[in-house]
C-alpha cells in the first residue's frame, strides 16, 4: 500500500481563495478591509523571506498589509510602543511579531502586549487559555492548518486515536487541544515518553512536531494511519553536490508512505498552510471586531 499524498500547496490555495472571497464580501457589503500588520526585528534571512511572502499573499487576498521592519538594536521599549500603537489602530485587525526576537528583547513580554483579539498567531496567554478550555480563541496557524487538512481528508475525527509527538507551545500543545475539541482520544508524546514507537503505532492520526529529521520510521506507523508531518529540517544532500542540502520532515517519508493511509510531504505539506491560516485568522479577527458572522470552514 502506498499512502495518499495530502497536498498542502493545493489545499492552501483553496484556503487563500476562500479568504479572498470573504475579504471581497466585507469590502462590498460593509466597506471594511481587513488589515494585517507584521513586525520584523533584525536581519534574519529566513524571517525576511517569510515576512516578504506574508506581505505578498496578504495583498493578493485583498487585505491591507502593514510591514514594520526594525533594526536588531531596537530597544524593547520601542517595540512595545509600536505594538501598543498597532493595538489602537482600527485599520489593523491582525498583529504578528515575527519570531525569534533579538536576545535583549523579552519575547514573552512582547507577545503579552498584543491585543488578544488581534493576536492572529494565537500565542497570547489568554488565547491559549481560551483554546484549552474549549472557548472561542485565536488559534495558532500551523495546528489550525493541520486540523483543516485532517477534516478535509477524514471527515469526522470523532473517536479516533491521535498521537501528537512534540509538546511545544506553538504546535504540540494547541494541536492536542484542537484534536480533543474534535472528540479524538489524544496522547501527547515527547522525548521522555517510554516506548515511543509503540505509542505511535496505536495512532489513527499521527502528528509529528519535534524538529528532529526523520526520527519516526515507517515501522512506527499504524497501517492505514493518517500522518501529518510538521517538521521542516535541512540535512546534507551530497547527491546534489558538495555543500548542498535538502528539506525533510520529522517522519522518514519513504518508509512511512508504504504503511500509512495518507501522509503530508515535506516540503509541500503543512508548510504552505501556515500563511494561509494566518490570512484566515486575520479575516476571522476582522469579522469578530465588527460583530459579523465568521467565515465558515476557516476556523476551529
Amino acid at each position: 500500500m502506498t499512502a495518499t499524498l495530502i497536498d498542502g500547496k493545493a489545499f492552501a490555495a483553496r484556503v487563500r481563495d476562500e479568504v479572498a472571497k470573504g475579504v471581497a464580501a466585507l469590502k462590498r457589503d460593509h466597506g471594511i478591509t481587513p488589515g494585517l500588520a507584521v513586525v520584523l526585528v533584525g536581519e534574519d534571512p529566513a524571517s525576511q523571506v517569510y515576512v516578504r511572502n506574508k506581505g505578498k499573499q496578504t495583498i493578493e487576498a485583498g487585505m491591507a498589509s502593514f510591514e514594520h521592519k526594525l533594526a536588531d538594536t531596537t530597544p524593547e521599549a520601542d517595540l512595545l510602543a509600536l505594538v501598543e500603537k498597532l493595538n489602537g489602530d482600527p485599520a489593523v485587525h491582525g498583529i504578528l511579531v515575527q519570531l525569534p526576537l533579538p536576545d535583549h528583547v523579552d519575547e514573552s513580554k512582547v507577545l503579552a502586549a498584543i491585543d488578544p483579539a488581534k493576536d492572529v498567531d494565537g500565542f497570547h496567554v489568554l488565547n491559549v487559555g481560551l483554546l484549552g478550555t474549549g472557548q472561542k480563541a485565536m488559534v495558532p496557524c500551523t495546528p489550525l492548518g493541520c486540523l483543516m487538512m485532517l477534516r478535509d481528508h477524514l471527515g469526522s475525527l470523532s473517536g479516533k486515536n491521535a498521537v501528537v509527538v512534540g509538546r511545544s507551545n506553538i504546535v504540540g500543545k494547541p494541536m492536542a487541544q484542537l484534536l480533543l475539541g474534535d472528540s479524538c482520544t489524544v496522547t501527547i508524546a515527547h522525548s521522555r515518553t517510554q516506548d515511543l514507537a509503540e505509542v505511535c503505532r496505536r495512532a489513527d492520526i499521527l502528528v509529528a512536531a519535534v524538529g528532529r529529521p526523520q526520527m519516526i520510521p515507517g515501522d512506527w506507523v499504524k497501517p492505514g494511519a493518517t500522518v501529518i508531518d510538521v517538521g521542516i529540517n535541512r540535512i546534507p544532500a551530497p547527491e546534489k553536490g558538495e555543500g548542498k542540502t535538502r528539506l525533510v520532515g520529522d517522519v522518514d517519508f519513504d518508509s512511512a508512505r508504504e504503511v500509512a493511509g495518507a501522509i503530508t510531504p515535506v516540503p509541500g505539506g503543512v508548510g504552505p498552510m501556515t500563511i494561509a491560516c494566518l490570512l484566515a485568522n486575520t479575516l476571522t479577527a476582522c469579522c469578530r471586531a465588527n460583530g459579523l458572522a465568521e467565515p465558515e470552514g476557516l476556523t476551529a
